[in-house]
């Protein structure tokens, strides 16, 4: 059981890197002024508008998922709940600022409550404060060596972005600084691990199999695939506990076989608990064809093995220490979770999936403990090494100095010009909800994040068919082209809008508006153009 003043020094650690990593977003918010308009954002700006339009599904009365960044058909799907249930919360007017205020909030209390679950996932195996604590931040919000490539180093990735400047699985700090879904499910996540290694043995009541079933139902809301890590995990857990009694059996050594069936049995109420959402996610990814699409060209594939080792070439060295003396003088069959889920990284790092990389999503925190487990089995001389560990530090440090500089200067994709929210707003009061736009990629992310709309393309994984669609709309703004191709494109997608800015800019002389018979501008300002399909 863990002191109460464990919890609070653990607490005001966590509000205070949630204050800290909030500064670039208050900044963007004072600089946005009269010409430009923050989005929110300081990193994935194309997944935070999206997340803000998956919230305005929500403030319109929505409970299903449809995305906005597509005008193929779809069916309601039961995704990315936590923001339309948040988005609930917000109404018009000014709505795109209570969302962003909604997303923060949500980002806090998850950052919170993931950094709260690493310590106690820490503790069970950690028995020194200042172990449990470096831990915690370690895991929180350490990284690997990707801070050597803005000094010169680049070529050790061959060019390539360093795991912890674009993965959030890898690591932990993305998370926390900008992905709350994440954080929330390593929350649930760790906790779900840590009720499932309670040595009580009296713990299979009614109450361990509501916290179990809670833990597990809510991980399902926030990120389903997450649920199958947690399989993963659990399953070489039992896995390498039934392998160290095989093995002492050969040897002719005693060794009891009751803990791994009191572990399988605890694991069978999981696997009720959380069964339902994969189930549900593997039959509509394979029986519903927007999904299907959707899922096919959704590609997430992991780096080169040289880049998880140096993501995790800090922490590697400490725990090889650990991993020898698990192997040589044997400790509680609780070690062997976070030990087999370290060496799983090879198998859940290039599994043969398109969402390859979404796998290893926590392995950071086995590093961690049993790198700790190190420095704490070398005693005094592994405390000498303790401020190795302390590297890990300068890579979210460069990610939190580069969210600042990101957002000191207005510019897109962080900001949009006041002109085009204007059109935004404008089409969000003349235009009916499911409305479709016609503008290009970047004007088509930002839109639905303003205005109840749909758009032909605007979000990689969600705009189906995206490659082939994105020609056919660089053509239609494009001088030159003929106007019956362009009417082709507005009838076989149903386009009630047009929106014409500097991205899709192409001269005073473009086409359909000369005739009038086909669209009518509705709308001008100094940059935009919005025009209305007559049908």
């Amino acid at each position: 059981m863990l002191a109460m003043n464990d919890r609070r020094r653990v607490l005001f650690f966590a509000m205070l890197l949630m204050l800290i990593t909030t500064i670039p977003y208050f900044i963007g918010f004072a600089r946005q002024g009269d010409s430009w308009r923050y989005t929110g954002f300081v990193f994935g700006i194309e997944d935070g508008n999206s997340y803000i339009a998956k919230m305005s599904i929500g403030s319109s009365g929505g409970w299903l998922f449809r995305t906005p960044y597509t005008s193929y058909p779809q069916q309601g799907f039961l995704a990315f709940f936590p923001y339309i249930l948040i988005g609930k919360l917000a109404a018009s007017p000014e709505l795109h600022d209570q969302l962003v205020v909604l997303f923060h909030c949500f980002r806090w209390v998850a950052g919170i409550l993931s950094i709260l679950a690493t310590y106690d996932f820490i503790a069970l195996f950690v028995r020194e404060e200042w172990a449990r604590r470096l831990g915690t931040a370690i895991a929180s919000i350490g990284g690997g060596l990707g801070w050597l490539s803005i000094i010169g180093f680049g070529p050790l990735w061959q060019e390539r972005l360093p795991l912890e400047f674009y993965s959030p699985e890898t690591f932990g700090f993305l998370s926390i600084y900008g992905l709350p879904h994440l954080a929330m499910a390593r929350a649930l996540l760790l906790w779900g691990l840590t009720n499932y290694l309670s040595p009580h043995k009296g713990s299979g009541g009614f109450w361990m199999v509501f916290r179990q079933g809670l833990l597990w139902t809510l991980l399902g809301f926030m990120q389903p695939l997450t649920i199958v890590v947690g399989w993963c995990v659990i399953l070489a857990h039992i896995a390498g506990m039934v392998g160290v009694r095989v093995w002492h059996k050969v040897k002719e050594e005693e060794h009891e076989w009751s803990t791994p069936g009191f572990y399988a049995g605890k694991s069978g109420w999981i696997f009720v608990f959380s069964s339902p959402f994969v189930l549900y996610n593997v039959t509509a990814f394979q029986v519903v064809p927007f999904l299907k699409k959707w899922i096919s060209q959704n590609l997430i594939l992991s780096p080169p093995v040289t880049d998880y080792l140096l993501a995790y070439g800090l922490v590697v060295p400490f725990a090889i220490i650990f991993m020898v003396r698990l192997a040589r003088e044997g400790v509680p069959d609780e070690y062997w979770l976070v030990l087999c889920w370290a060496t799983m990284l090879p198998l859940l790092a290039y599994a043969p999936y398109n969402l390859q990389r979404r796998l290893p999503e926590g392995i950071w925190v086995a590093f961690t403990v049993l790198a700790l487990k190190g420095v704490e089995y070398q005693g005094a001389e592994g405390r000498k090494l303790r401020p190795i560990l302390y590297i890990s530090f300068l890579s979210p440090l460069t990610l939190l100095i580069g969210g600042i500089l990101a957002v000191w200067t207005p510019s897109v994709p962080l900001y949009r010009t006041v002109e085009e929210i204007e059109s935004f707003k404008f089409l969000k009061e003349h235009a009916m909800p499911g409305n479709i736009v016609l503008a290009g990629y970047s004007t088509s992310n930002s839109l639905p994040a303003w205005a109840p709309l749909n758009t032909l393309v605007g979000h990689g994984p969600e705009s189906i068919h995206l490659k082939e669609m994105m020609p056919k709309i660089e053509e239609f703004f494009m001088p030159g082209s003929s106007d019956e191709a362009r009417l082709i494109l507005l009838n076989e997608f149903n386009v009630d809008y047009i929106i014409r800015g500097p991205e899709e800019e192409t001269g005073e002389n473009w086409g359909l508006e000369d005739d009038g018979q086909h669209i009518e501008m509705i709308f001008r300002n100094d940059l935009y153009e919005v025009y209305e399909v007559l049908k």
